[in-house]
């Protein structure tokens, strides 16, 4: 590894670390406000930053490579002719990197007709001749060959996560070579797709290794053609120009006309403004905190400038502050709904006189936001400090909450009619929390709810919804950050312990923003034509899930506590096991000690690179290719997977039974998954695993309240294929399900046609699998590695997939290009996922917009179907004063806590409600429902 010196330069592959960053999101990229793509800035710049800070150059730069052609275009007209254009995104980024290195005061290199890697190798080799150790930042393979004593790559991860530092040694074993030199032989013989150089066809890197090695270069390889044996001999004969010509295109030029000049790298105080600026367009909140010290300057419209009068002020009676002075708008304003020259008018009504007054201002109002401030944000253990409430813009009211529970119940008391009045429209941001704490303090909201999360999650369901970030975005305001009161880390406060006057503000601001935050989401709600979506699902789903994480799930702490002791004497036996196999004692659960017994002292062949620190990696996927070969991986292997179920769900979930009601409250999020899907947390309870008996053994510790009571669990069948079956047409599928045959049976049957009653077990496994893969829209590669056939063979059982179903492939394809023109995918309720590279050069990032745009009508209808079963189930129990509960919903499955009395009225009205969820389906839908002492048991 390299030692220590005090001079380090830093050489930056520019285009190579920004088309990198940018494809490191490509399943979800970073979007910010304005819809622009940061992904590739935000990646760059943690890696430079990341780098800058951990690394500590003295001298850096960045090089990209130039506009036009190389060199190597007059040496091979085709070379880089297989690579696609550069995708929208990256063009856009491009510039916004050159003014971030601008603000560091890095310099940045292009040098005509040479490409970044020969600038780089050019710059490298003349600094290290004047004793710099060089670190070459890029993910490039090639540049190995330039790694010699004092010259490194620093490869960083895609996401920030690690870096690989590759010396002489690591290169040599990286590759298999003895110098770093023969990695322009290796790449002569093996080629590069990445850059359309052909190499010799046939000759993979393990065959290159094995020449490199015996013969040392390419050429003297080429001299002794004659002592090679069978293909290859004839394929060195036929293609040795083009191995040469490729040996030459891959060979990195070090002689480019340029001269390093080291004080010209000098790393130099950033330019702060600047810098500054960037980053407040970009968004970039929490980097620009940590890179400039400080908040990048206050948005435009801080605190304090930008509310004006009111021209209805509530009677004075309300409050006891004073209104604030008025002061001038925002510099520039960007939307009619931007916090405009209004005063600024927050107060506290402590009194039972100013709460008396605010109450019958309230009841005056058609609709109203309103918020709480609490002593936790788990709202089944928050204590109630205050409520706030607004109703016009820059007027907002604060009502301190005593820590007394009597005294507390009796103020929330006074507002609970007017919380309950169904004629009166309530708006809160994640107003789920708040419907919760007040519920707990006695008081029930009912009415239209209005969540600002929810209606933007609607809107641009792939982007943020936190208040700060919508705040910003429609408002062009930044509210004050809830540290500012209650602190950080270990020093933070709980609001309790906050005074009153300066929770004032803070709180009023919160109900005032939510206020105007729906004035300005609304009409963008009604303008895309989501507003039945929300009124009829989102909205009515909120007090349903509300009343499931009040009641939570019963949970058999005594069952987890006996099942933890025999995981433990499990791992002590597997432990045991893989101490014999290894020769001795080591630390199981430290991927060091693990790769240094393995690859060290057992020499089991290690073909990935290492981390920076120069350990092996020993993380699932390295280990999954050795288990089948080497017993004491599949123990390790097993081991971790025991430890995971222990720590993460038998021995945690007992530390997360309320003290209070004594069961597990998860939170169900509304906001989280695009496809319409809910999530849960706090604990996961849709991720308790189920597929291995260890896993499944968990749901036995969900148990019913009591011996009188039972749970059910009732689950829709194959639903997303029953969807997929109506929303294509397709004669044959919808037979399958009208005839109640089993759909991968009867998809087999047809495939491979063979009749019904003969398809065999794994027939209609293979099957299932395409079924599935089909849906998400994966491809033969999937197909591929589920069945482990060749491509050829997942390519042909596709071909023959589509030919048996053929309305299927019209329905894909034609779903595909509706999303082309209109920009989106929509499900049956009309829900909404923007697609923005469904049309995009790149064909990564397209091929993943098309999944999508194939997924979401399908997912999301699933999605939306589930969601109004919940809110007719919840409705039908209330009405007919059942006393079951619905307690979970995992996917499409949904779980109660029901009488056993009960049972059997509601198993057929729930059953019932779930299949008539969605009108007019030419699909029957099934709902099974199963009964039982635990989950597993009803499961």
């Amino acid at each position: 590894m390299p030692e220590a010196t005090d001079k380090k330069l830093f050489l930056l592959d520019g285009h190579a670390l920004v088309y990198r960053a940018h494809f490191a999101f490509i399943n979800r990229p970073l979007i910010n406000s304005k819809g622009v793509n940061t992904s590739a800035m935000m990646g760059f710049t943690r890696t430079l930053w990341d780098l800058m800070k951990n690394q500590g150059p003295t001298h850096i730069a960045v090089v990209f490579d130039p506009s036009g052609p190389t060199f190597r275009n007059e040496i091979a007209a085709d070379y880089k002719a297989n690579r696609e254009e550069t995708p929208e995104d990256i063009v856009v980024a491009f510039p916004y990197v050159h003014q971030i290195l601008q603000g560091f005061r890095i310099p940045i290199i292009v040098i005509d007709n040479y490409e970044a890697d020969d600038v780089i190798g050019t710059l490298a080799k003349q600094a290290r001749r004047q004793g710099y150790e060089v670190y070459m930042v890029t993910p490039d393979k090639d540049y190995g060959q330039l790694v010699e004593e004092g010259i490194y790559m620093y490869k960083p991860s895609r996401q920030g996560n690690g870096v690989d530092i590759l010396g002489v040694e690591e290169i040599k074993e990286k590759w298999d070579i003895k110098h770093p030199l023969q990695v322009i032989d290796m790449l002569g013989l093996m080629g590069d797709k990445v850059d359309n150089i052909p190499g010799v066809p046939g000759i993979g890197p393990k065959t290159a290794a094995k020449f490199i090695q015996q013969y040392d270069s390419l050429e003297n390889l080429l001299e002794h053609t004659d002592e090679i044996k069978g293909k290859n001999q004839e394929r060195l004969r036929e293609f040795r120009e083009q191995a040469l010509l490729s040996k030459r295109l891959a060979t990195i030029e070090i002689e480019v006309p340029i001269e390093f000049n080291e004080a010209a790298y000098v790393i130099e105080p950033f330019d702060r403004e600047h810098l500054t600026d960037i980053f407040r367009e970009l968004e970039f909140r929490t980097l620009a905190n940590e890179i400039l010290g400080q908040a990048a300057q206050p948005m435009p419209g801080q605190q304090g400038d930008l509310f004006a009068a009111s021209a209805n002020a509530v009677p004075t009676a309300v409050g006891t502050s004073a209104p604030k002075k008025p002061s001038a708008p925002p510099a520039h304003a960007v939307a009619d709904h931007n916090i405009t020259n209004t005063e600024q008018d927050y107060r506290k009504a402590e009194t039972a006189e100013q709460r008396t007054a605010l109450v019958k201002a309230l009841s005056a109002q058609n609709l109203f936001a309103f918020d709480t401030e609490t002593t936790s944000v788990d709202p089944n253990l928050a204590e109630l400090v205050g409520m706030s409430f607004s109703w016009e813009e820059g007027v907002a009211y604060y009502v301190p909450v005593p820590e007394d529970r009597t005294a507390a119940e009796a103020i929330v008391a006074e507002f609970a009619p007017l919380l309950a009045n169904e004629r009166t429209g309530k708006v809160g941001q994640n107003i789920k929390y708040d419907m919760i704490v007040l519920e707990r303090y006695g008081a029930t909201v009912k009415g239209t709810l209005y969540d600002t999360m929810v209606m933007h999650y609607l809107l641009h369901p792939e982007r943020r919804h936190n208040m700060n970030y919508l705040a910003e975005s429609y408002l062009n305001y930044r509210p004050v950050s809830i540290e500012t009161l209650i602190g950080k880390g270990k020093k933070q406060l709980s609001m309790r312990q906050v005074p009153v006057d300066k929770v004032v503000d803070y709180a009023c601001e919160d109900a005032d923003i939510t206020l105007r935050l729906h004035r300005a989401l609304w009409p963008e709600i009604e303008e895309e034509e989501l507003r039945e979506l929300y009124e009829t699902v989102e909205a009515p789903l909120i007090p349903v899930l509300r009343d499931i994480e009040l009641e939570g799930v019963n949970l058999d702490v005594d069952f987890l506590r006996e099942y933890s002791k025999v995981l433990t004497a499990e791992l002590q036996s597997i432990e045991k096991e893989i101490y014999e196999k290894a020769g001795s004692e080591f630390n199981i659960g430290s991927p060091k000690q693990i790769g240094e017994i393995l690859f060290g002292r057992m020499a089991i062949p290690y073909k990935g690179s290492k981390t920076k620190t120069g350990q092996y990696r020993t993380d699932e996927a390295t280990l999954l290719d050795l288990s089948a070969e080497y017993p004491i991986v599949k123990s390790i292997l097993r081991h971790r997977s025991l430890s995971k179920l222990l720590g993460t769900y038998v021995d945690a979930l007992p530390l997360l039974v309320n003290p209070a009601t004594n069961r597990i409250h998860s939170s169900f999020n509304q906001t989280i998954a695009a496809t319409g899907r809910l999530s849960s947390n706090n604990p996961n309870l849709q991720n308790i695993p189920v597929r291995t008996p260890e896993g499944a053994e968990i749901r036995k510790a969900f148990v019913p309240r009591d011996d009188e009571h039972i749970l059910l669990a009732s689950d829709y069948s194959q639903i997303e294929l029953r969807l997929v079956a109506h929303l294509s047409g397709d004669e044959k599928m919808l037979e399958a399900f009208r005839s109640g045959k089993d759909i991968h049976t009867a998809t087999a049957a047809l495939v491979f046609d063979v009749p019904y009653e003969e398809v065999t077990r794994q027939q209609r496994y293979q099957a299932k699998t395409i079924n599935f893969a089909i849906l998400y829209g994966a491809g033969a590669n999937r197909i591929t590695q589920e069945l482990e056939i060749s491509r050829s063979e997942a390519s042909q059982l596709i071909k023959q997939y589509y030919e048996r179903f053929p309305g299927l492939k019209a329905y894909m394809n034609g779903t595909v290009d509706r999303a082309r023109e209109d920009g989106y995918a929509t499900t049956l309720l009309g829900r909404k996922r923007g697609l923005r590279d469904i049309n995009s050069r790149s064909s990564l990032a397209r091929s993943n917009a098309e999944r999508m745009a194939m997924n979401t009508p399908i997912q999301g209808t699933a999605a939306d179907m589930i969601k109004v079963a919940m809110i007719r189930i919840h409705a039908a129990l209330a009405e007919g004063n059942f006393r079951t509960r619905m307690i979970l919903q995992v996917h499409d499955e949904l779980v109660f806590d029901a009488p056993k009395n009960e049972v059997d009225t509601v198993v057929p009205l729930i059953e019932k409600l779930m299949r008539e969820a969605l009108d007019d389906l030419s699909v029957p839908i099934v709902v099974e429902t199963g009964r039982g002492n635990n989950w597993l048991e009803a499961h």
